[in-house]
């Protein structure tokens, strides 16, 4: 099952993405919670490269009020950023203030050394993802310059110690990546879609898409949010490695997915700053698309290259609905043109299809 809220309040959308989800059939009111974000590095959110201190403060809310007491935030920052700054950078401070809730730098934790039978390789892992009793994965959703997507499976890498995140470098990042989610168990997920990077990890050209997805199975998830961005689960090493491992199912159109106030999707408000997102504007007409459609749109194009649209445009956006064309249309909104994409929102993957079918 996968829990798709939408909103532009993000406490609020994050809070009712859990409290939808099946998370109570797995935590107990006694269990000590560790909730790991992605600070990659130390940048606002807004850039879209590190978790939105609102999405773990909804957690935060939805669990003191099932009953959670204790509850921590853990993370290791990449090489060459310091975790603490990115703490502070990023609003966990005043976080950690309000609710009192502790901020433990996983580069100063101690580590125990484990070994994977599928993959036969051994790596050191962070006591603290190891010895708590849930833990609640919440990585951002965007694009990255090596593995091309980067979600749950590998958020899970800021558990390890930076010794071993250049080890994983060396030996190439996909099956360690694989063989780390099946060494810690991740007892719920919750992804930041708020407006993940469009072409790294590191941030500065964010897409807006206003979404907080949940979910049990990080497998299940990362091949789910890989069409979100405009890639097949074959194209990302990492899954293939880790259906191999059994770490879960990949994301099929039978999967159940339940949406939060899908009926307020809210509204674009196009490119913004991020100068990537403004180079594909040019091929978009826009008329009052949502967020969620619009950053898909921007994702397929962005991985086409717009080439595919031989000088065309492609309408997306609630102003075309009940309208024909001879033109492109992308959601279900636009769906009176003579090729479109359906959706509501669609998938970047799909929009790709349907472009290179019109190459």
């Amino acid at each position: 099952m996968i829990v798709v809220s939408y909103g532009s309040d993000i406490i609020k959308s994050t809070y009712e993405a859990v409290a939808a989800s099946d998370m109570a059939s797995y935590l107990k009111a006694g269990f000590a919670v560790a909730i790991k974000p992605n600070l990659v590095v130390s940048g606002p959110a807004s850039l879209g490269a590190t978790t939105h201190p609102e999405v773990v403060e909804g957690i935060i809310r939805y669990l003191s009020d099932f009953g959670v007491r204790k509850m921590k935030i853990i993370e290791s920052s990449w090489i060459g950023d310091d975790t603490l700054r990115a703490f502070k950078v990023c609003g966990y401070e005043d976080l950690s203030v309000r609710y009192g809730i502790p901020l433990t730098d996983l580069k100063s934790d101690s580590c125990t050394l484990l070994r994977h039978d599928g993959s036969g390789l051994e790596m050191r892992v962070c006591d603290e993802a190891l010895s708590t009793d849930f833990l609640i994965n919440v990585p951002v959703l965007k694009a990255h310059c090596q593995t091309k997507l980067t979600c749950c499976m590998k958020n899970l890498k800021g558990c390890i110690p930076d010794q071993e995140k250049q080890r994983f470098h060396r030996i190439g990042l996909h099956k360690p990546i694989a063989a780390l989610s099946a060494l810690i168990k991740t007892g719920y997920c919750v992804i930041d879609g708020i407006c993940g990077d469009l072409t790294m990890e590191e941030g500065g050209n964010p897409v807006a898409s206003n979404r907080i997805i949940a979910g049990r199975d990080p497998l299940l998830l990362d091949t789910y949010c890989a069409g979100l961005i405009g890639y097949e689960p074959d194209e990302i090493g990492y899954l293939g490695y880790g259906m191999k491992y059994g770490l879960g199912r990949h994301f099929t159109e039978d999967t159940k997915i339940i949406e939060v106030n899908a009926g307020d999707k809210p509204i674009s408000k196009g490119p913004g700053s991020s100068r990537a997102a403004e180079r594909h504007s040019r091929h978009i007409l826009d008329d009052a698309a949502c967020s969620a459609c619009y950053s898909a749109l921007v994702y397929a194009l962005h991985r086409s290259g717009g080439g595919a649209l031989r000088g065309g445009k492609i309408h997306i956006g609630q102003g075309y609905a009940g309208k024909t064309g001879d033109g492109t249309g992308v959601g279900d909104c636009a769906k009176g043109f003579g090729r479109y994409v359906p959706g509501c929102p669609p998938k970047a993957i799909d929009i790709i299809n349907m472009l290179e079918r019109k190459a």
